[in-house]
């Protein structure tokens, strides 16, 4: 009787601790503020919370999202892992810049060049949807073209770009940028009040989703139990 007396008081602890995250988690609306994911997807980091944001660089609403979501990212709690996948919709040009994100990682470029493939095609206009003007565009901005173009080629790249879009299949993504929490959630946003709003709440609803996440593995976790000793 001790044992799970102690037990049920452990697991009431339990619930009282995880109680107001389950309270913000509820507050989202299924189909307004997300959509789940079925079946759940696996993740890529064990143990934490994986976060995808879905993009293309012809986007022009990822190239605005871009800043928001690096300083969101830069202040994410350690229990949280981000990723960016690209997609391509099957659009050649899209699908030429699938290549490039992958490419520059390849060549060492992608820190100092990623943000500025953004700026060159949506506030430059340059047209950089082929190798061969991306890889011109990188030798002028002081990246490695060679090694872009090899990468570019490459089966590596050619793999990791199938991937991405397996990955944007799986997740059922028709539209960017999105993002997409654990697997089991894809934040949603209403475009109505205007871009910059629209982006701010899905990030703002990827936060609350990050949060649910949390409650339901709290919520699921085996309470911790302490041996139980025979009173003299």
């Amino acid at each position: 009787m001790a044992m799970s007396r102690r037990v049920l008081l452990l697991r009431i602890g339990a619930l009282a601790a995880v109680a107001p995250w389950l309270r913000a988690a509820r507050a989202q609306q299924e189909g307004t503020d997300y959509r789940s994911l079925e079946p759940p997807q696996p993740t890529g980091s064990p143990g934490k919370i994986e976060v995808i944001e879905f993009f293309s660089y012809a986007c022009p609403h990822c190239a605005h999202f871009f800043p928001l979501v690096n300083a969101w990212d830069a202040k994410l709690p350690k229990d949280v892992t981000f990723r960016r996948v690209p997609v391509g919709f099957d659009r050649p040009q899209w699908v030429n810049l699938q290549r490039a994100f992958y490419a520059l990682q390849a060549s060492g470029d992608f820190a100092r060049l990623d943000g500025a493939l953004f700026q060159a095609i949506h506030e430059q206009q340059q047209p950089l949807f082929d190798e061969q003007n991306l890889a011109a565009w990188v030798g002028r901005s002081g990246g490695h073209a060679d090694q872009f173009s090899a990468a570019y080629v490459s089966f590596g790249v050619n793999n990791q770009t199938v991937q991405a879009d397996k990955l944007a299949s799986d997740y059922l993504i028709d539209s960017i940028p999105a993002m997409a929490v654990d697997g089991k959630y894809v934040a949603l946003a209403d475009p109505a009040p205007g871009e910059t709003a629209y982006l701010q709440q899905l990030l703002a609803n990827t936060d609350k989703l990050i949060v649910k996440v949390r409650a339901e593995r709290a919520a699921t976790a085996k309470p911790a139990t302490k041996p139980v000793t025979k009173s003299k």
